[in-house]
């Protein structure tokens, strides 16, 4: 072959000035024939350029690996004159070797994850990984080490991974239910120099059953006619929670009291409430008052946080009969 060489090696560069590429060589008597050299191929004319007369092969555009990272090109020596084949035209390759020229990207960021509260510690939430465009065999302009900027110190990130955790237990979502995290990938594997894209990761504490029912007041008091229709609402009491969801809901029953053949107690599951309803008739003349104990008790309940419990309580409610 008279080409130097089958393969060329070119860095990727953004100079303006033409780069040597590499140089052309025939066995022929330079001194029997005037030889012209001519080039075809990918980018022969508008990438490639060659100097007829000395086989010189110049780069004369910018070349980015990314966009193409491999040019096949054609070389043949001919007549200077005629312009007629001197030898077989000869192939050769010329590949455009990296340089860390990309930044990593978050192709789909900003993310959203969740993460049950009171987790414990190093619970696993989710990853996000960077995409660089640069070459992950060659060096390391493709090597990603991730770090949080902003997050600390809730949450952890495992460099290489991008898994992220969390960093402290029992995170509390009645205290603080939503975490911004600021999450950064840096190529060169992380070492000075590297180019680095950062996105956010918005982490929502999910709701557990972590806390029981509370009633508002200790002591209720309602008064109701002794002519009330059977099944009249006498008064409502409620239990609050701060949990959400099913993990608030509570059933409501009169456990105790002298009036419990006479009142029933349900439970409004849209108001979250218990309503105290007359079941049997009243008469002045025979009893003025009736004291009930209710309880509101939590439906689902978490074996994981019953050392929190119990998951109940217990009012009066003090009843007058007009």
């Amino acid at each position: 072959s008279w080409v130097w060489n089958q393969m060329f090696v070119l860095e990727e560069f953004s100079g303006p000035e033409p780069i040597l590429v590499g140089r052309l060589h025939t066995d022929l008597d330079p001194g029997s024939k005037k030889i012209k050299y001519i080039l075809s191929g990918d980018g022969a004319g508008t990438i490639f350029q060659i100097n007829d007369i000395t086989g010189d092969i110049h780069a004369i555009k910018r070349l980015d690996r990314e966009e193409k990272a491999e040019y096949t090109l054609t070389a043949q020596a001919v007549d200077f004159e005629t312009n007629k084949p001197l030898e077989p035209p000869s192939e050769f390759i010329i590949k455009v070797q990296d340089i860390n020229d990309n930044a990593p990207e978050f192709l789909n960021g900003p993310y959203h994850a969740t993460v049950p509260e009171m987790s414990i510690l190093g619970t696993s939430v989710t990853n996000v990984t960077a995409t660089d465009a640069d070459d992950p065999v060659y060096g390391n302009s493709a090597k990603l080490v991730y770090s949080i900027l902003e997050g600390q110190p809730y949450f952890s990130i495992e460099p290489e991974t991008a898994i992220i955790k969390t960093a402290l237990p029992n995170m509390d979502r009645e205290a603080k239910e939503e975490y911004l995290v600021v999450i950064q990938a840096k190529d060169m594997g992380g070492h000075s120099g590297g180019l680095s894209g950062t996105t956010t990761l918005t982490v929502t504490l999910t709701d557990v059953n972590d806390n029981p029912p509370k009633f508002a007041q200790s002591l209720y008091h309602f008064s109701v006619p002794e002519d009330v229709v059977l099944g009249t609402a006498i008064g409502r009491v409620k239990a609050n929670d701060q949990d959400i969801g099913e993990n608030a809901q509570s059933s409501y029953d009169i456990i105790d009291g002298d009036g419990t053949a006479l009142f029933e107690i349900t439970s409004d599951a849209q108001a979250q409430d218990g309503v105290i309803r007359l079941r049997k008739p009243l008469d002045f003349e025979t009893k003025k008052s009736y004291t009930l104990k209710v309880e509101a008790a939590n439906i689902h309940i978490d074996p994981r946080f019953s050392s929190r419990g119990p998951f109940k309580d217990t009012a009066t409610v003090k009843i007058v009969v007009e």
